[in-house]
């Protein structure tokens, strides 16, 4: 991303390149232009289904690598352990994401879809999939910091591969059969998990770490914050929009085709991102984290890994049943609502005293 506005500058959004300041509108454009690439070119979801690799999704892994290098690469991963040494923030972000998040979902599912199984299960599913790629993306545009975003998408990462299967029959099998209510399953296992983890978010953790090591070692920090990062900034955006197309344009014949059904699986799905984010900025702020790291643990909290959650439901379900679709809304709902709240982030900024944010951290940004 490119340099936003310092402490003493709120109207960080003023700051922003153009490429920054529109996003929203390259966005929009990003999601019509995959809507109608589903809808008007026969076939072109089925040719995009093929280029995969163990059911890994070439393009859509391609734009993810190429979204979450740049942000990765600005890490400072020297400072790590000011984060590793948070405990409010990591007690925070496991409460949220592994504790709130998945009951919240439930009960949103089963109060506003009792009547459509197939979407409530799917968005069920949904709430189990924690962020380990986008939320890089939003919180590096709210200037969340980027050092705790690693870690807590690591954490997060670690506890998808052993709970997300666990977590899923409880949400699914015991917890409904207590309440008296219908059960299902998923068909999941550890090391399909921990395939979509090492492959959306180890790559570019490594790359980006090796990039700073022997970048700083060769040319110096300045050089590599200075020079290096701008050059590679505008890649994180272009490889976001690169993704979004291609994730609308697999399933937009079945958006476009279902406008009502899509109405029902976002209601849910707006009350959970606006209270899981609304949540994480609450409990940031009072216990006192800061605007930087609050801001981390709202968007942690709020994203979900959509494509994980689509596989799952494919593998389980089959590729046009309603669980798979409630995944598919996932980003359409998500991406536009995750972006606004960036620019209401930035809009509370300056609620946050400017001792708050971490001395030179201004200074690092690119």
């Amino acid at each position: 991303m490119s340099k936003a506005a310092g402490v003493d500058h709120p109207a960080v959004v003023g700051k922003l390149s153009t490429l920054d300041r529109y996003l929203p509108v390259w966005i929009g454009v990003a999601m019509v232009a995959g809507l109608l690439l589903g809808r008007w070119i026969p076939g072109v979801n089925t040719v995009i289904e093929k280029v995969q690799i163990d059911g890994i999704s070439l393009p859509i892994a391609l734009g993810l690598l190429i979204m979450m290098y740049p942000v990765l690469a600005k890490v400072r991963y020297d400072r790590l352990d000011t984060v590793t040494g948070d405990k409010k923030l990591l007690a925070g972000s496991l409460v949220l994401n592994w504790v709130l998040g998945p009951a919240l979902m439930f009960a949103l599912a089963w109060l506003m879809l009792p009547d459509l199984p197939e979407y409530r299960t799917g968005l069920i599913i949904v709430g189990l999939a924690r962020c380990i790629a986008m939320v890089i993306i939003w919180n590096d545009l709210a200037c969340g910091d980027r050092e705790a975003a690693a870690v807590l998408v690591a954490i997060n990462s670690v506890f998808q591969v052993f709970m997300f299967a666990v977590l899923g029959w409880f949400y699914l099998s015991v917890l409904p059969g207590w309440l008296g209510l219908e059960q299902t399953t998923i068909d999941t296992s550890p090391w399909q998990i921990a395939k979509s983890v090492l492959i959306f978010l180890g790559i570019p953790l490594v790359a980006g770490f090796l990039s700073r090591y022997f970048g700083e070692r060769a040319r110096g920090r300045d050089w590599y914050d200075n020079r290096f990062i701008p050059a590679i900034s505008p890649w994180a955006l272009y490889g976001l929009l690169f993704t979004i197309v291609v994730l609308f344009a697999l399933q937009g014949e079945q958006i476009t085709s279902r406008p009502w059904d899509v109405v029902r699986i976002a209601l849910p799905l707006l009350a959970y991102f606006a209270l899981m984010w609304g949540g994480g900025y609450i409990l940031g702020a009072a216990i006192g984290l800061g605007y930087e790291r609050t801001t981390t643990l709202a968007f942690t909290a709020a994203g979900n890994n959509f494509e994980l959650a689509i596989a799952v439901a494919i593998a389980t379900y089959g590729a046009t049943s309603g669980q798979a679709l409630a995944g598919v809304v996932g980003p359409l709902i998500e991406v536009p609502v995750l972006v606004g709240l960036v620019y209401v982030s930035l809009a509370l900024r300056k609620r946050f005293a400017a001792e708050e944010v971490s001395p030179g951290r201004e200074s690092a940004r690119s």
